[in-house]
């Protein structure tokens, strides 16, 4: 089970697991002027690594998606992934692949390890050639930097719109051995349920061998990063990677014990706080909504039904303005695909029943008011048909959101 267990101060987020180190550097990726803003991010196992990944199902995938997939389809250890923000490199024909490729190389030559040991991620502006000078430039001097208290630097060099970074640890105890699992995130915009979400990683100092790695980190990602929404778009980009070093220790963690039950808990846990802040910082919000649904035919249909709810446009206009139209939920409840009848159906939100058995429950709207006025929106569904459940998270829609986009390149 996880366990709560001090970490040094300076291990936080991909750090928080023995044996990593990370570093980041600011190479003026975005040429506004902006050069002390942090844009490079290297990540770098002291051990080779065991690695597993969920990628866009975007027909467009960014050329360091593709890399990326190729590279854990050879199946073979994995020492470092390197990142940049500020320009997405997709749509930017076979440049953009040996740009992704020579981001990679550099990277080995830094860490002293193979090309093919190394996972390349970008996020920005889609379209645009990279700025290679300044790149591997940047990556040259993040190598230089490499250390166990670069947790925090790398969370905000792979930050876009993100107005705070995004890091979570969690210790869990397997046998005699105490495992860590650490990681960060970003996102903001662009992020809707496609296997992957965003760019997301982790690691853990476990010893888990690259299939199991797989299978636990796509289950974690069905309850965790695809469930959240932010504005129904999947991007060109979206990465989610899981790096095993077995630096702690141990014997191998594998499928069907007890040990492996514990990690996957650990990984979801992360997960789980990393989806939470991604939900409270999205582009523009300035609320975040959780939808939990219960009583579904199966876990599919609570998935979707929660998920229909969250995108709602008009549950999240609702949201931001504090406006007790519930209804709304009921509605987007109706065209979900879930199977329900309105006359077994609950929704509650903030913990008070509105509607149950087909009809109003009388209750004070200004009660209503203030549960959307928190910072959080609790928003909970009993559909009354089956065991199902399942949650989805995603945030309110503000004039900001709009701004935001309406500006982006420029």
């Amino acid at each position: 089970m996880a366990m709560s267990r001090p970490l040094a101060a300076e291990r936080v987020g991909v750090c928080a697991s023995a044996g990593f180190r990370a570093a980041a550097a600011a190479a003026g990726i975005r040429g506004d002027g902006d050069d002390l803003r942090l844009d490079v991010a290297l990540v770098v196992s002291d051990r080779p690594c065991t690695a597993a990944g969920v990628f866009t199902r975007n027909v467009v995938k960014a050329a360091p998606v593709v890399i990326s997939q190729l590279t854990l389809r050879r199946n073979a250890p994995v020492r470092a992934v390197v990142v940049n923000s500020g320009n997405a490199n997709a749509c930017t024909g076979p440049q953009g692949f040996r740009d992704a490729l020579r981001m990679a190389a550099t990277a080995a030559d830094c860490c002293d390890a193979d090309p093919s040991e190394v996972l390349v991620c970008s996020t920005g502006v889609i379209g645009r050639l990279m700025p290679m000078d300044r790149i591997l430039d940047g990556v040259r001097a993040a190598a230089s930097g490499l250390d166990a208290g670069g947790g925090e630097p790398a969370a905000q060099a792979i930050m876009t719109t993100d107005t705070v970074t995004k890091t979570a640890a969690a210790a869990v105890r397997i046998g005699e051995t105490v495992c860590t699992v650490g990681g960060m995130a970003k996102g903001a915009g662009m992020i809707h349920p496609d296997m992957a979400t965003l760019l997301g990683f982790l690691t853990t100092d476990a010893t888990v061998d690259r299939e199991s790695l797989q299978s636990m980190l796509t289950e974690v990602c069905s309850r965790t990063f695809n469930c959240l929404s932010i504005d129904g778009d999947t991007s060109t980009n979206d990465t989610v990677l899981l790096l095993a070093n077995g630096a702690a220790g141990g014997a191998a963690v594998r499928p069907g014990t007890l040990a492996f039950g514990a990690l996957r808990g650990a990984v979801e846990e992360v997960c789980l706080s990393l989806v939470e802040q991604l939900a409270a910082d999205a582009e523009g919000a300035t609320k975040s909504i959780c939808v939990a649904v219960r009583g579904a035919a199966d876990d599919t249909q609570a998935h979707g039904a929660a998920r229909t709810v969250v995108l709602s446009s008009l549950v999240k206009s609702a949201v931001h303005g504090a406006d007790p139209n519930w209804g709304r939920i009921v509605a987007a409840l109706g065209r979900s695909g879930a199977g329900f009848t309105l006359d077994r159906c609950r929704v509650a939100i903030g913990g008070v029943d509105v509607f149950a058995a087909g009809q109003p429950v009388p209750v004070d709207l200004d009660g209503i008011r203030a549960a959307f006025s928190r910072m959080r929106v609790d928003i909970e569904v009993d559909l009354g048909v089956g065991e199902g459940s399942g949650r989805a998270w995603g945030c309110d829609l503000s004039p900001e959101y709009v701004h935001i986009n309406a500006d982006y390149t420029t």
